[in-house]
């Protein structure tokens, strides 16, 4: 776990906002937004921001159903609201139907009878919306519910849920919950210092650890507890953390979105202003995508499509709570990296080489020591011993000056930027002596020092007192967070260094292709091969010369049209796998084989019941690397896009990259990173080098009919997408449509 705040860890925040580059905004009825600025798809481009000011920091609050009547619940929560209450300096209103007090405060009977304006109204109500439909004709801005009974329990209380959120729409106010807690009510200590973590759960338990990350001196500023998020939602408290001075990270426990674009518009603003988002979502197996929605109700989406629309925005996703901890303390604190290269300091041996093997295999830089580094460190360790990288010292220095000055030859170095210290277990002096060093070396260098503190005890004062009393040391307690947490911190700073937002370069406007692509969909139902090889062309995707024959003779006219050698393929609306069927026939040279090509594929389709609408003569194209670009319908996210090894062991490979758009070149070149096959297309066992290009551009191309087909096109499939040698383009061998 990183070390208090006490100090200044970083304060580079105001120069990330200011060179966010975001676009002019406007504020309506407390949210701020780009009015009216949508994509093809009709979807939004830019992430309203509301005022959630006067929500954290009210001046006035209402407690409707208040009581201090013992053992009820209302009491304590009642006593819990007037301590917050005092302390952000707020004016508490208790109201009640049938009391004249409350702890010794007027009530007042019900909203309506409230005599001035309230910034937040909290409702300790069975059923909160009777109290919403009367705060419609009050001036409270925002309001709170603690109810449960709504979507997380199934149909009833989904439609319960529907009913409550239109009519906080009608309202005007914002809502937070049903099914919440008071987690934003929380006393936050304010001796800290230093960038905060802001966090956002729609579990309150979940985000227990985070915020008990104060009692190690890590400063926390809000925790947002989202619940059925009926109104505001995850993605309204990412954008206005977002833009927070004091915030340096968001840290997120998320069950599930209640809209993916809302999200990702969201993670956008916190990567134009460089906030790191960290966050936990659960639903990579079907039992906790299960267990998710009975919690909150909430979609938990198709984790393949959740995880690379997390990745595309910059958002760090990890698996466990202690992960969430100390990866985004490390992210909020750490100054911006001058180096990437991490060194690995040891004073042992075994732990260097153990904690290499794991850095290196997680994707971390561990340069070798210049040699001339190599000898001044050889000054003071002895020759014998390993100084490369990891740095063996043999034995930490106690009592001398030499292991500062180790330390400090190493962060002297250009190539290093992170320096690595795992302790296993505590060897006192040398482990306090060590500790020490690290500390004072931390203070007077703007490079990130890391420790790992792996004693289970954790009582040691070289760790309770040395390491977590400094704001200059993150402080870690195993190899794998540590390792996590650092390979984040130069991942999100490298994603943000001049980063681009999708969403200013997405189409606005339909291009020429949309309108013959809509003559050609057919609602409800798949199109043929060749229906579907005519929409491709439409939007510039080449394909094979073809022609759709309905006789022996005109194949054989085609064939000759089209030249030998030629492919036949049976073409049908119901047809999927052409092939299993004996439906393919490839490497005609002649007129008679195309004749016999011919009857052979209408006696089967007969045979199997199948209906045709032709056969289809093809040009028969060279031979190249199959890939599979295709669309697909999220029900979060809306299109995706996947792009992977192609043929027939598609199913088998399962090697895809899937993205959300809009995104540009850049993130389709990131795509075939991403896929284990990656090296067909460089060329492997003498085969040249496909056409890498001309295969990002069908891409592109592909993700551009996912948008602006949006709400005609379900599902396309382009398999196989041959992708020729260098210079000779990318031919679409077969393609298959279905409408919405």
């Amino acid at each position: 776990m990183l070390g208090s705040t006490h100090g200044t860890f970083t304060t580079d925040l105001r120069a990330r906002v200011v060179a966010c580059g975001e676009p002019p905004t406007t504020a309506v009825h407390g949210v701020t937004a780009v009015a009216g600025d949508r994509d093809v798809s009709g979807r939004p481009l830019y992430a309203p921001v509301p005022d959630l000011d006067r929500f954290f920091r009210p001046e006035s609050v209402a407690v409707v159903g208040a009581s201090d009547t013992e053992g009820r619940p209302n009491t304590g929560i009642t006593r819990q609201l007037l301590a917050w209450a005092e302390r952000v300096g707020a004016r508490l209103v208790p109201v009640h139907p049938t009391r004249t007090s409350v702890f010794g405060i007027d009530c007042v009977p019900s909203v309506g009878a409230l005599t001035e304006p309230v910034d937040l109204a909290v409702l300790l109500v069975a059923d909160p919306l009777p109290v919403v439909e009367e705060l419609a004709a009050t001036k409270v801005r925002f309001a709170v519910a603690f109810a449960s009974g709504f979507a997380e329990t199934g149909a009833a209380g989904a439609a319960a849920q529907e009913r409550l959120a239109a009519a906080v729409r009608r309202s005007g106010l914002r809502l937070l919950g049903p099914n919440t807690n008071l987690n934003a009510f929380e006393r936050f200590r304010e001796d800290l210092e230093g960038p905060a973590v802001a966090l956002i759960t729609q579990s309150g338990h979940q985000g227990r650890p985070v915020f008990t990350l104060q009692e190690l001196g890590v400063r926390l500023s809000h925790w947002a507890p989202t619940g059925n998020e009926a109104d505001l939602e995850t993605a309204d408290f990412l954008s206005y953390f977002a833009g927070r001075p004091e915030v340096g990270a968001i840290a997120c426990y998320v069950e599930g979105l209640k809209d993916g674009r809302s999200f990702l518009l969201a993670a956008d603003r916190a990567a134009r202003h460089g906030v790191p988002v960290v966050a936990v979502k659960v639903g990579r197996t079907e039992t906790g995508a299960r267990t998710a929605a009975s919690h909150t109700g909430k979609l938990t989406g198709a984790d393949q499509v959740v995880d690379a629309a997390m990745r595309q925005f910059g958002v760090i996703r990890v698996d466990g709570l202690d992960q969430l901890q100390d990866t985004a303390t490390l992210l909020a604190r750490a100054r911006r990296p001058v180096a990437e290269g991490v060194v690995v300091y040891s004073i042992s041996g075994g732990t260097g080489a153990h904690f290499a093997d794991l850095a290196t295999a997680a994707g971390l830089d561990l340069p070798a020591l210049p040699q001339a580094k190599q000898d001044e460190l050889h000054q003071w360790i002895p020759e014998y011993l390993d100084v490369a990288n990891p740095v063996d010292n043999g034995g930490h220095p106690v009592g001398d000056w030499r292991g500062r000055k180790i330390i400090d030859a190493i962060l002297a170095d250009p190539s290093v930027g992170v320096l690595i210290c795992p302790i296993t277990g505590p060897f006192p002096p040398m482990s306090d002596r060590l500790a020490q060093d690290l500390v004072d070396a931390a203070e007077a260098t703007d490079k990130l020092v890391c420790v790992v503190w792996g004693s289970p005890v954790g009582t040691e004062d070289a760790y309770r007192t040395t390491l977590l009393g400094s704001s200059r040391v993150a402080t870690f307690r195993t190899f794998s967070n540590c390792i996590g947490a650092v390979k984040a911190y130069l991942d999100h700073h490298r994603f943000t260094t001049g980063y681009r937002s999708p969403f200013d370069e997405a189409p606005r406007t339909p291009s020429p292709s949309l309108r013959k692509a809509q003559a050609l969909m057919r609602p409800g139902r798949r199109l043929s091969e060749h229906a579907a090889k005519q929409l491709l062309r439409a939007y510039g995707i080449r394909v094979p010369r073809e022609q759709l024959v309905t006789s022996a003779a005109a194949a054989v006219r085609a064939a000759g049209l089209v030249g030998y050698p030629v492919v036949m393929k049976a073409s049908g609306t119901q047809l999927a796998h052409k092939t299993e069927l004996g439906l393919v026939k490839v490497g005609l040279t002649s007129a008679s084989q195309v004749r016999d090509a011919y009857r052979e594929l209408t006696d089967i389709a007969r045979f199997e019941s199948v209906d045709l609408d032709g056969i289809l003569v093809c040009q028969m194209v060279g031979r190249g690397v199959e890939m599979v670009v295709g669309v697909t319908h999220d029900e979060l996210f809306g299109p995706t896009v996947t792009v992977g090894l192609g043929g027939v062991l598609v199913e088998v490979l399962n090697d895809t990259a899937v993205r959300v758009p809009p995104f540009g070149e850049r993130e389709a070149r990131s795509m075939l990173a991403e896929l284990r096959g990656r090296a067909l297309l460089d060329g492997v066992r003498g085969a040249p080098p496909a056409d890498v290009d001309a295969l990002v551009e069908v891409v592109l191309r592909v993700q551009r009919m996912a948008l602006e087909l949006d709400g005609d096109l379900a599902e396309l499939d382009i398999n196989p997408l041959m992708v020729l040698p260098r210079g000779q383009g990318a031919v679409a061998l077969d393609a298959l449509a279905v409408c919405r």
